[in-house]
């Protein structure tokens, strides 16, 4: 999530202000962060008053401590460079339960905590941080979302230039004949004994009278 996103969103609206953006940008700028870098803002319990920034570069974990408005003074950003090797990370941890995922992890003292989309943005930033401090490359498609939308001609069934679903398919099928099956007419016996006694009687050769 880039800093002019978490701007955008902030809790308090001088905590995005203008006024407080020249200040930080100017600090960015100076330690080699982008124009508009991937962080992860900290705003604490009153983010109208103070928050933290951290800012992952090539050559270190930038922290900004950022005061909203000191009487007489305006905005101030204590920031400092951390060294990769120095940054104290703690355990990436998920928790799932009835179908939602709750995140920690803790990074130079802050405890960063997510559930569901909050989660996931947690776990981007965290990787990035761990992917940094191993001294591999920031994989350019890390703040892409897990969760792909499946194709939309395979879910609706509607033409196009996918394969359709089985469910169509099947119902569109000729369905085979099946002739049904002759029984074997059977005799009655009463008949059939009838008629073999009247063979008999006719084949039997007759007595003669007296």
């Amino acid at each position: 999530m880039r800093l002019s996103e978490w701007r955008a969103k902030a809790p308090s609206k001088e905590a995005g202000g203008p006024k407080v953006a020249a200040v930080v940008d100017a600090v960015l700028d100076a330690l080699g962060a982008d124009a508009d870098p991937h962080c992860w803002v900290a705003w604490g319990e009153d983010p109208a008053i103070k928050y933290t920034i951290f800012v992952p570069t090539e050559s270190g974990l930038i922290a900004s401590f950022v005061r909203v408005n000191i009487p007489g003074e305006g905005p101030r950003a204590t920031t400092k460079l951390i060294r990769w090797s120095r940054v104290v990370i703690g355990e990436l941890t998920v928790e799932t339960q009835a179908g939602h995922r709750l995140l920690s992890f803790q990074i130079e003292q802050q405890v960063l905590r997510g559930a569901d989309e909050e989660a996931d943005r947690v776990a981007m930033f965290a990787r990035r941080v761990i992917a940094a401090i191993d001294g591999r490359t920031i994989p350019p498609d890390i703040e892409r979302s897990t969760r792909r939308a499946r194709p939309r001609a395979i879910a609706t069934g509607k033409t196009g230039d996918g394969p359709r679903p089985k469910s169509a398919v099947a119902k569109d099928a000729p369905k085979p004949r099946v002739k049904a099956a002759t029984k074997p007419t059977a005799s009655k016996p009463g008949r059939a004994s009838a008629a073999v006694s009247a063979v008999s009687n006719a084949v039997a050769p007759r007595r003669p009278t007296r």
